[in-house]
């Protein structure tokens, strides 16, 4: 009788095994987001009065290399929000992230929910978001979080010569609803993502250019539009946007990823219909409509069939 319990011990913890081995071959991101996340020290930029600061760490830590957030943010006043412009965070090292927001931290933040239930969501979440921040010469090392956030409304960013390393629970960059015109440009994704390196959730009119993606497992460049989520009406499409010259290093592309996807979601998953009830946006329709956007000039190394998947209207792939 002991020596068969000692043989189904023995069997157990062999599948035991196997089954961890197979989250970190087959499920890295599972892992991922089961890491505990580190102590980040916060370092604010709120309201006007930060207008026009600049970080400048002539190629040092910043912090001192404590894993820190970056947070660039508006403030609520009796007036109505007062914003951020302006910002330059150049050749630093950066242990931790950078988050940029107006109306909420995400787009299922208090203001950002109550704002979007009524009509000219968009024009009032980029009135009130961080404008023209320039973040240029910087390594920023991931730790759990998600390296750089743009969050609902922010507008004008341009992250260029930068390079993202670490590891994140979600991607590299996430662009948030009713974000646009924003540039990625010339830079090294070499972080390891539990998500695609770039999420385009209902942004627009953002220019993703000459970059290098040195990892892709769980995919690219996702464009979709995050309906219903928190009960907050996402009212812009994931539009506009040019895709181009990018490198992606896709002999790492997970089974069923993609290394650019137009429309990855198209109204698959199961919040959708918590928006339900206004004549608007994803209220109305759970689509993605990632539409009318440009992916011209791309390079997958190796060529792969699942490069690209369009699942929009009037794009222009090559």
């Amino acid at each position: 009788m002991r020596q068969r319990l000692v043989r189904i011990l023995i069997v157990l913890s062999g599948l035991l095994a196997l089954g961890l081995a197979g989250l970190f071959v087959f499920r890295p991101s599972a892992v991922m987001r089961m890491m505990p996340a580190p102590r980040f020290e916060e370092v604010v930029l709120s309201g006007r009065g930060a207008s026009g600061a600049v970080i400048d760490c002539g190629g040092g830590w910043f912090n001192d290399g404590k894993v820190t957030e970056i947070i660039i943010r508006s403030e609520k006043t009796a007036r109505g929000w007062e914003r951020p412009a302006g910002i330059t965070i150049r050749d630093c090292r950066i242990r931790g992230s950078i988050r940029i927001m107006g109306m909420g931290r995400n787009g299922e933040g208090r203001e950002v929910q109550r704002s979007s239930v009524r009509a000219g969501h968009t024009q009032r979440a980029q009135e009130a978001a961080p404008a023209r921040i320039l973040i240029s010469g910087v390594e920023i090392e991931a730790h759990h979080r998600i390296p750089l956030y743009l969050a609902p409304g922010v507008t004008g960013v341009v992250f260029e010569k930068s390079k993202l390393t670490g590891w994140s629970c979600s991607v590299g960059i996430y662009l948030d609803a009713e974000s646009a015109q924003n540039v990625i440009r010339d830079n090294t994704f070499a972080l390891w993502a539990a998500r695609e390196v770039i999420a385009v959730d209902g942004s627009a009119a953002n220019r993703i250019e000459r970059n290098c993606f040195e990892r892709i497992p769980r995919g690219g460049i996702y464009l979709y539009r995050n309906c219903g989520e928190g009960g907050t009406v996402r009212h812009q499409t994931p539009h506009a946007n040019v895709i181009q010259g990018n490198h992606f290093a896709s002999r790492s592309l997970g089974f069923w990823c993609h290394g650019i996807w137009l429309g990855s979601r198209n109204g698959r998953r199961g919040y959708c219909h918590l928006d339900d009830g206004y004549p608007f946006g994803s209220s109305l329709d759970n689509r993605d409509f990632a539409d009318g956007n440009t992916v011209v000039g791309n390079v997958f190394s190796p060529p792969t069939a699942r490069a690209i998947r369009d699942e929009g209207r009037d794009n222009r792939v090559e």
